[in-house]
């Protein structure tokens, strides 16, 4: 947690030990371990918290890898310690993530990282990315993405599918929503 804020209390607090609980460090290590051999920069991989934090917090090392990803993808990285300058570089690495193909819901916003408020939601990007990484010609970590299944149906497999009787699906035994009510009832 940054230094110039108070520590959290009651369902703040909460919230945060619940957020933090979601947190593997085993996940962690391997996305920092997958840093490492993309970047080849001399990381710490230990996957607790305030090693994960240290490493990543001014956003040098994601500007590192998302360039050794696709060269030149970040024109600007930001050595500078000042909050607003790393937060830059958060932000270059987030939009450069989303380019690479990491879902919006699997990227993370920067304060996550930079304010440490979420490094589960960080470990869950970078092992977003990290299965993308063999598009790039990189090593990948995670699952194997799948690949598209299309399928395509005739014109006559779709009029087939269009004659299936609804109630062969079921029934619902002529339940009603009567007699549902929801809340207090108004009192006049």
């Amino acid at each position: 947690m940054s230094s110039n804020r108070a520590p959290k209390s009651g369902f703040a607090a909460e919230a945060q030990r619940k957020i933090n609980s979601k947190y593997s460090e085993e996940l962690a290590q391997e996305s920092l371990e997958w840093i490492k051999a993309v970047t080849a920069e001399p990381i710490n991989t230990s996957g607790d918290t305030d090693n994960f934090f240290e490493v990543l917090k001014d956003g040098v090392i994601l500007c590192k890898l998302a360039n050794a990803l696709q060269p030149g993808c970040i024109k600007k990285i930001n050595e500078s310690k000042m909050a607003f300058k790393c937060m830059e570089n958060i932000s270059a690495f987030l939009e450069c993530a989303k380019n690479f193909g990491v879902p919006t819901q699997e990227t993370f916003q920067s304060v996550d990282l930079w304010e440490r408020q979420n490094l589960n939601s960080v470990v869950i990007c970078l092992q977003s990315l990290g299965r993308k990484a063999s598009n790039f010609n990189k090593p990948s970590i995670g699952p194997k993405e799948a690949d598209k299944n299309v399928r395509n149906f005739s014109e006559e497999q779709l009029r087939a599918g269009q004659n299936v009787i609804s109630l062969q699906y079921g029934s619902n035994k002529g339940a009603t929503q009567s007699g549902i009510n929801f809340g207090n009832t108004r009192h006049m």
